[in-house]
């Protein structure tokens, strides 16, 4: 049988059958994905794929403890099963005893499509779109503008059984959009990113008056130096740099007096005010509209994933309430190491609390000022502090009395997003937003713009 025609439960029930470990834990996840490029006004490429992968963690018990092992791998056929089951065993019996080692879930209820075929997209997801879309290129091309981007659409049906009993299924949706303009001569750029579930709520005659409104405000050039500004930060922008939070928000870590969130001479921050406005960060995973899986998925073990947590239910959690540090993340073993909350990662961040501006009514009110666009090549300088390095990208704006005046130059910044909670004076309103460094792992954001002032702009750059 190949790897099509075998079903991802089958696979998932034989591997389970073959394990002759302690414990076993076996992970399908069954991808499809769609996809769209154009340049210069004109669809390039589009294609579809499919594929497989299967995760097998084996637990073997032993005097000084339960060991485990991972082997995962690719285009699985049921002829490959027992070679993958012995590997990972064999990893387990060859490894020591493992750190994390905890009892593997059980009690929760199975899912009742376990036995379903997988969910897949196909282009007929792009059938409203790609006309809009088509439509978009013509009014670009007669308003002097070329559009550049891409479309992705995929779906990961994933399927978790354990020797446990557990039997657990999640379907998830993962569309994005970016799309650039650019001037004839190329030397001007405009960017513009949405995430959707479906493409059904993408218009891609917005995004391109959007884009044409941002390519006429650079029509004016103003060259600024290095310094401290008052900043808008878009959504977009601050969904970077939260997702970045929360990815060193493990709490072992904070305990042990390796991060920003330690407290000096030892514990956490946790019940410490990060922000004087009255914002909390949280994640949910039944969010409408930024729905991901509500239980642990875990493909491997690291400082705030463990394998042995693969099915554990995830709730609703506030990482920072009412400007309050609250959670951080947390396994069931390094809960048990620090006395915090289990608090495992969950697949989308939301920020809550701002008011009901919109990010052109904050720029009215803003007597001098940048707007940026977005953030990117966005790097850790120094975890003790959090403090980020990163460049503007595709117009960073000079918005005098209320009214953006022109374009200037892109700049390097040294921030950490931690401390920036801190000195905002105001946040907008809540909206869906792609975060633009990190879409390849994380898209599932909903963000306010915020108002910094005084942003570090570290050194001039020289990118678009």
């Amino acid at each position: 049988m190949t790897s099509r025609t075998t079903k991802p439960h089958e696979i998932v029930e034989r591997a389970l059958e073959l394990s002759t470990a302690d414990g076993c834990v076996v992970i399908a996840d069954e991808h499809s994905s769609a996809n769209l490029r154009w340049a210069g006004n004109a669809l390039t490429t589009n294609g579809v794929t499919r594929g497989r992968t299967l995760t097998v963690v084996a637990t073997v018990d032993g005097a000084q403890g339960t060991a485990s092992g991972v082997v995962s791998r690719s285009a699985v056929t049921a002829d490959d099963l027992e070679t993958l089951v012995r590997a990972a065993e064999a990893a387990a019996r060859a490894a020591g005893p493992a750190e994390d080692a905890q009892p593997l879930v059980s009690g929760v209820p199975a899912a009742d499509d376990f036995t379903d075929a997988p969910a897949e997209t196909s282009s007929a997801v792009f059938t409203d779109f790609a006309p809009a879309l088509g439509e978009a290129f013509a009014r670009a091309r007669a308003g002097g503008r070329e559009l550049y981007g891409f479309a992705n659409h995929e779906l990961t049906s994933t399927y978790v059984g354990t020797s446990a009993g557990l039997r657990l299924r999640h379907d998830q949706p993962n569309g994005t959009l970016e799309l650039n303009a650019k001037s004839p001569d190329r030397s001007l750029s405009a960017w513009a990113g949405r995430a959707t579930r479906d493409f059904k709520d993408v218009d891609p005659a917005a995004l391109d008056a959007e884009l044409a409104t941002r390519l006429g405000w650079a029509g004016r050039r103003v060259e600024l130096p290095a310094g401290r500004y008052e900043t808008l930060l878009p959504p977009t922008a601050v969904a970077d740099l939260l997702i970045y939070q929360l990815w060193s928000s493990a709490g072992r870590d904070a305990v042990e007096g390796r991060t920003v969130f330690s407290k000096p001479g030892g514990g956490t921050r946790i019940g410490e005010t990060l922000s004087p406005l009255p914002l909390t960060l949280r994640s949910d995973p039944h969010e409408p509209g930024l729905e991901c899986a509500p239980f642990v998925v875990a493909h491997a073990s690291g400082d705030d994933s463990s394998v042995f947590d693969n099915g554990l239910p995830l709730a609703p959690t506030e990482w920072v309430q009412g400007g309050k540090l609250e959670r951080l993340t947390t396994t069931r073993h390094s809960a048990g190491l620090t006395g915090l909350p289990v608090a495992p990662g969950i697949g989308n961040l939301i920020l809550d609390g701002g008011g009901e501006r919109s990010l052109e009514e904050m720029v009215a009110s803003t007597e001098r000022g940048l707007l940026l666009t977005c953030l990117w090549y966005i790097r850790e300088v120094d975890p003790a502090t959090l403090l980020l390095t990163g460049l503007t990208r595709d117009g960073v704006y000079l918005v005098e009395n209320g009214e953006v005046t022109g374009a200037v130059n892109n700049f390097r910044f040294n921030e950490s997003p931690v401390d920036l909670l801190s000195r905002a004076s105001e946040a907008g309103r809540t909206e869906k937003t792609l975060p633009r460094e990190w879409s390849d792992w994380f898209t599932r954001a909903a963000m306010p713009a915020l108002r910094v002032p005084d942003f570090n702009m570290s050194s001039v750059s020289q990118g678009v």
